[in-house]
């Protein structure tokens, strides 16, 4: 579901996909070739959400904003299932785990990663070449995932997205997909060959 509020209308590159089950409310900007996954919520209410490009966030993931400050996910990041960022800041080719918090306040700089049930409190700075890992979550040097695997990993949602996109399922640009993607009979998609997860090599996001 996509839904302007008010004034706050949603800008979504046409080349960014949302699913059908996800929820974009409000001021919420998603650049070119990021997916937004079954269950996910970014909610622009109180504030801006800016999504940068290729970024993925995934299953029941919530991104919400504050008055005082916006929340801004950069290029070639991984929100991975059950993630939650609040008023925070996440540059490039980040690592969000699996049921992590990004607290407000919270920054991850470039490359950096936040580990599985980690949380990041207010004030946290994330270095490059860090994971913060942890109740509260520390910032301790890491190479592990590295930044090629996020990379790879934020491609390979591309392609998966796209596979998405050619059955004929979610929105494209805001738009629903239809036409030359949708299969003959009353809500059927078309068969489309999925990408092989093996060569995929998808990130988990429970580093």
């Amino acid at each position: 579901m996509i839904h302007a509020l008010g004034e706050r209308v949603p800008r979504i590159d046409p080349t960014a996909w949302v699913h059908p089950d996800a929820t974009v409310i409000g001021d919420v900007e998603i650049g070119p070739e990021s997916s937004v996954w079954p269950g996910a919520v970014l909610r622009g209410d109180f504030g801006a959400i800016r999504i940068g490009a290729r970024t993925s966030v995934q299953d029941n993931a919530v991104v919400h904003s504050g008055p005082t400050a916006l929340t801004v996910v950069g290029d070639d990041c991984i929100v991975a299932h059950l993630a939650f960022i609040e008023m925070a800041v996440v540059e490039d080719a980040c690592l969000v785990g699996v049921g992590s918090h990004i607290l407000p306040g919270a920054t991850m700089r470039t490359g950096s990663v936040a580990a599985s049930g980690a949380v990041l409190a207010r004030r946290l700075e994330v270095p490059t070449g860090h994971r913060a890992q942890g109740v509260p979550a520390a910032a301790v040097p890491s190479d592990h995932p590295d930044r090629a695997y996020v990379m790879r990993g934020a491609a390979n949602y591309v392609r998966m997205m796209r596979a998405y996109v050619e059955a004929g399922i979610g929105t494209l640009g805001g738009e629903p997909l239809s036409g030359a993607r949708a299969a003959s009979g009353p809500g059927a998609s078309r068969p489309v060959p999925l990408p092989d997860p093996a060569a995929l090599d998808l990130p988990c996001g429970s580093s």
